[in-house]
C-alpha cells in the first residue's frame, strides 16, 4: 500500500487572500465580541460570511419550524443572529436540533434553546459550514476540521443535514469550486481498518494519499501512537485528493460499497443550497447552481 509509506500530502485548499476596500457594515453588538470592524482582508471576508449568515436565517428560517444547527465559523455567526431574532420576537416558536457540542456551546451562547440531534428527528430547515462546495452540483464535504476534543462530528450534522427537507451549507466564495482537491474524512471500522485502508488507496490508486487520523498532533499514515478512536471504536481516515475530483457524487458511491467504511464526509443528493459570501456579496444558489436570491 504505497499511500501508507509516503510523505505528508497537505490539503491543497488553503484561504486565498481576498484583499477588497471594506465597508462599513457592522453586526448588532451581540456579534461584536466575534466581529471585529477593521480595514483588513480577514475582517471584511468575516463580515462577508456574516452577511451570508443573516441572509440565510431571513430567507430560509419561518416562525414554528424545526432548524438544524450545523458547525462551523459561519454556522456559528447564524446561530448567533438567530439568537437575536428570537430575543426581538420577529422569529418566534423555533425548536433548534444541534448537531454538535460546538452548536450546542453556540446554541447556549446565543440564548437559544436546544436539544441534540437524533436519529428520526424531522427537520424543516438546516444550515453549517462546508469545508469545499463542488459548483454545479453542490455536493460538498464537511468533516476535515478537527474539533477541540478530537471526536469528529461529521456523521451526526450529516444524519442532520440528510434528515432536512431543504439544507444550505454557508461558506466563503473561495470554497465553491470545480474540481474538488484536499481530504475527505472517512469513518471506519476497526477491526480491519488498515485493509479498509488499502482497498481505498487501491480504488483511488494515483489520484489520492490514504492516512489515519491521530488523536492529537501531527503523525504519520498510520496515526502515530495516538490515533484517533471514536467512541464507537472507529478510526477515521483522510482520504487526501492530489489531483481534482471530476465527480463528487461518484466518490461517494464508490465509498459506500466498500466493507468497513461506516460514513464519511460527502453530502450529496438533498435538497440543497449554497449562500455563498463573494466580495460583499451574497449569492443564495440553488442545486442546479442557478441564483435565486
Amino acid at each position: 500500500m504505497e499511500a501508507m509509506a509516503r510523505p505528508s500530502v497537505a490539503p491543497s485548499l488553503q484561504p486565498r487572500p481576498c484583499p477588497r476596500p471594506h465597508r462599513n457594515s457592522c453586526p448588532p453588538s451581540s456579534m461584536r465580541r466575534r466581529v471585529a470592524c477593521s480595514a483588513s482582508a480577514a475582517d471584511a471576508d468575516v463580515v462577508d460570511l456574516f452577511d451570508a449568515a443573516k441572509l440565510t436565517v431571513d430567507k430560509f428560517v419561518s416562525s414554528g419550524m424545526v432548524v438544524g444547527l450545523g458547525s462551523g465559523p459561519a454556522s456559528a455567526l447564524a446561530i448567533q443572529y438567530l439568537g437575536t431574532r428570537l430575543r426581538r420576537g420577529s422569529l418566534t416558536g423555533i425548536t433548534a436540533v444541534t448537531s454538535s457540542v460546538l452548536s450546542a456551546n453556540e446554541a447556549d451562547m446565543a440564548g437559544i434553546r436546544a436539544s441534540s440531534y437524533q436519529e428520526g428527528t424531522q427537520i424543516d430547515f438546516a444550515f453549517t459550514d462546508a469545508e469545499v462546495i463542488e459548483e454545479g452540483t453542490l455536493a460538498a464535504v464537511i468533516g476535515r476540521r478537527k474539533t477541540e476534543s478530537g471526536e469528529p462530528s461529521f456523521m451526526v450534522e450529516k444524519a442532520m443535514a440528510k434528515s432536512a427537507d431543504k439544507l444550505a451549507f454557508i461558506t466563503g466564495h473561495d470554497k465553491y469550486v470545480t474540481g474538488i482537491e484536499g481530504s475527505i474524512p472517512v469513518l471506519v471500522k476497526s477491526g480491519n481498518w488498515i485493509d479498509t485502508a488499502e482497498e481505498i488507496d487501491d480504488l483511488f490508486l494515483g489520484d489520492a494519499e490514504v492516512w489515519r487520523r491521530p488523536s492529537f498532533g501531527t503523525a504519520g499514515p498510520l496515526g502515530g501512537d495516538h490515533p484517533l478512536v471514536t467512541k464507537e471504536g472507529h478510526h477515521v481516515l483522510d482520504v487526501i485528493f492530489t489531483t481534482p475530483i471530476s465527480d463528487l457524487g461518484q466518490v461517494a458511491e464508490k465509498l459506500d460499497k466498500i466493507d468497513g467504511v461506516v460514513d464519511h464526509g460527502i453530502i450529496c443528493g438533498n435538497q440543497s443550497y449554497a449562500v455563498i459570501a463573494s466580495k460583499g456579496e451574497v449569492q443564495v444558489l440553488d442545486e442546479k447552481s442557478s441564483v435565486i436570491q
